[in-house]
C-alpha cells in the first residue's frame, strides 16, 4: 500500500526538498510500519523523528487525519486511509 505523508518546510531538507512524499508498505500498515518504510528511503529523516529505541522524539508531533498520533494509538495506530502529516513542535514565548 502506497501512503503519502506531508512533511513540514523545516524538515524537508532531510528528503530532498520535498514537501510531501510516497512510501511503500503492507497491506494494512501501523504507523510504526509507515516511518519504518519512511526511514528506508529518507534514513536522516528518520532519524528526526524516532529515537534510538524507536519511539518517537517527544518534540516530534505526527498527525493521522486531524488526530495526534499519541492519541489514537502512537505506533501502533493504523494508517490506512489516513492523511499522514508530521508537524515539528514550536515553542516560544
Amino acid at each position: 500500500m502506497d501512503t503519502e505523508i506531508k512533511i513540514p518546510a523545516a524538515l524537508a531538507s532531510e528528503c530532498g526538498g520535498a514537501r510531501k512524499v510516497t512510501v511503500h508498505t503492507g497491506p494494512e500498515p501501523d504507523l510504526a510500519a509507515l516511518l519504518d518504510a519512511l526511514a528506508a528511503d529518507y534514513p536522516r529523516l528518520g532519524r528526526r523523528l524516532r529515537d534510538e529505541a524507536g519511539q518517537l522524539r517527544r518534540y516530534v508531533n505526527i498527525f493521522l487525519d486531524d488526530e495526534e498520533c499519541r492519541r489514537v494509538g502512537g505506533l501502533t495506530a493504523p494508517t490506512t486511509g489516513r492523511i499522514v502529516q508530521i508537524l515539528p513542535s514550536i515553542a516560544g514565548g
